[in-house]
């Protein structure tokens, strides 16, 4: 069956989704695996969703959209988890801004229940000679069982929780050191998938920036976390720069890992 995509979200990005695109009711219930969804409700708050160049676009009822299978933990947004089964006509939700979709399990008032989504298919992954369902697992960054020798000087940002400041303080380094004439690497190595931060150190200066979704995860909740960091930090080496300036999403009292 092939469908047309209304929209899609910046965690897919590892995979080449064409706007229309073949699917499949056969969906690996594992994060990471990319899925066309039709959404369901309206909302006028929490109503955005990032596409693979970083652009927001507004999240209307009856958009198909291609999203990402993942986990999230958010304290002042959403928390949900892949379910166990996942076929076509389930009612799932929209769990973040870049497109993982899950099952909510708690959400933050402040932003009032997710959008629900109906589950389409899984998107056939066109790489494949047989029609099986796309992952962003493994991404362009690779997990790495060891890190690179001669890394250069790292500074990491991590703060209590989300929306503490992680970022604003990580631009401000990356800034001061692009004006002092270095090349600055930049990675998030924790949290849920979603381009607006290192988009944002790119913006202030960064020469390079890489995220746990690189390297095949939707978020950290599971998985190959530290060898996806590991990765991370490898691929600033790679590049050559001169410092790097690593945030941790979420924070202290967050469940990221």
């Amino acid at each position: 069956m092939t469908v047309a995509i209304d929209k899609i979200a910046s965690s897919t990005r590892n995979v080449p989704v064409n706007r229309q695109t073949r699917v499949t009711g056969q969906i690996p219930a594992t994060p990471g695996t990319v899925v066309l969804v039709r959404v369901l409700d309206d909302k006028a708050v929490y109503n955005q969703l990032e596409d693979v160049h970083g652009r927001m676009m507004t999240v209307h009822r009856g958009d198909v959209v291609a999203g990402v299978l993942g986990a999230r933990r958010a304290l002042r947004g959403y928390t949900g988890v892949v379910p166990e089964d996942v076929k076509p006509g389930d009612t799932l939700h929209l769990l973040n801004l870049g497109g993982v979709i899950g099952r909510c399990t708690s959400a933050n008032a402040e932003v009032g229940p997710p959008a629900r989504v109906e589950v389409i298919g899984a998107v056939v992954d066109d790489r494949e000679k047989a029609a099986v369902a796309a992952s962003i697992l493994p991404g362009p960054v690779g997990l790495d069982r060891k890190l690179s020798a001669n890394l250069a000087p790292l500074v990491l940002v991590v703060g209590s929780c989300m929306h503490a400041g992680k970022t604003a303080a990580t631009c401000a380094l990356v800034r001061q050191f692009a004006d002092e004439g270095l090349r600055v690497g930049t990675a998030k190595v924790t949290g849920v998938a979603l381009r607006r931060d290192t988009l944002e150190m790119l913006d202030h200066g960064a020469s390079a920036a890489y995220t746990f979704a690189d390297a095949g995860l939707p978020s950290t909740c599971a998985g190959d976390v530290v060898k996806a960091a590991r990765g991370c930090l490898n691929a600033l080496r790679r590049d050559d720069v001169d410092v790097m300036v690593v945030e941790l999403g979420d924070g202290l009292l967050g469940e990221y890992g």
